[in-house]
């Protein structure tokens, strides 16, 4: 990385917010993941204005990261320069039944707020690990509950550093959709909505959300949560299970034991493992019963 594109940066951000060859294993929820050429702490809506348009000028690839809870990192790294938004972007603001919440606000944080508040229907989040913005581009859901619900209206910045608001039906919400996935737009935050509720009953809920999540889900190893979508008709964990694949490993990568539809870092996996164990797994639920798992993971860089 030149010096002359980190002086760059640094007119706009200070020093210690701009690492070289940071290792992404220590910003994912997998813990793998080589260095990335230059890692930014961005903490408001200008410094990032700033470092896209700057971006753009010298013609850099940049991605944008939360809480590293959805990503698969190469072991070589990425090759380009990675964008976290920052403590600055962990804001949680309550207006009446009303919370507006900054991208990288984790989802556990905000459940908290929420329960504070004595407001209801975000209890299903309170175990996703991830922060809104990653949880706003997939739809995040669990519990028979999602993001759609509750999402009043999203903040988001595009390539050119305009901020926009688009209502949630702009959106397009799909099972682990948004128009994120096809539009380069970046969350910046969002309004959600709830209800009033009693607050014994919503902490009796997130308890008990909780208890189900720790009996059923291998939360004591590394992982990115769910690792495959649902398949229409089918779940994937069955399919796994069904493929004779509980427990199976790839090097240190596993085929949770706890439940099938994890996959995870047991024993100081690599990021290649873990890909190759996720691929065998596609192949083998392919060549048993015809259906084919689609990741929920991102993979970046070179595999």
């Amino acid at each position: 990385m030149s010096k002359e594109l980190i002086s760059k940066i640094n007119q706009y951000i200070p020093m210690n917010r701009i690492l070289e060859q940071e290792p992404m294993k220590l910003h994912t929820t997998f813990r793998v993941g080589g260095p990335a050429k230059l890692f930014l702490r961005v903490e408001s809506e200008a410094e990032l204005q700033q470092i896209l348009a700057l971006m753009k000028t010298e013609g850099e690839d940049y991605y944008l990261i939360g809480n590293g809870s959805n990503l698969l990192i190469s072991d070589k790294g990425y090759d380009g320069v990675m964008i976290q938004l920052s403590k600055g972007f962990a804001d949680v603001k309550v207006d009446g039944r009303r919370l507006y919440c900054e991208a990288g606000a984790t989802l556990s944080a905000i459940a908290r707020v929420a329960l504070e508040h004595s407001l209801t229907g975000f209890e299903f989040a309170a175990g996703i690990p991830g922060s809104l913005g990653g949880a706003i581009v997939m739809n995040a859901g669990a519990y028979g509950g999602e993001m759609k619900q509750v999402v009043e209206a999203v903040r988001l910045m595009d390539a050119e550093g305009n901020i926009i608001e688009k209502s949630c039906e702009e959106m397009h919400f799909g099972y682990r959709h948004s128009i994120l996935k096809e539009a380069s737009y970046i969350v910046l935050g969002a309004t959600i909505r709830l209800e009033a509720g009693e607050h014994a009953k919503i902490k009796e809920q997130m308890d008990a959300l909780a208890s189900q999540r720790r009996e059923k889900q291998p939360l004591e190893y590394p992982s990115a949560g769910s690792t495959f979508k649902r398949p229409e008709g089918y779940f994937a964990g069955k399919l796994i299970q069904d493929a004779g694949l509980r427990g199976f490993q790839v090097g240190g990568a596993q085929v949770s034991e706890k439940h099938c539809g994890f996959v995870i870092n047991k024993e100081q996996a690599t990021a290649s493992e873990i890909f190759n164990l996720i691929q065998e797994v596609r192949q083998r639920v392919a060549n048993e019963f015809g259906v084919t798992l689609e990741t929920e993971v991102i993979c970046l860089g070179e595999f």
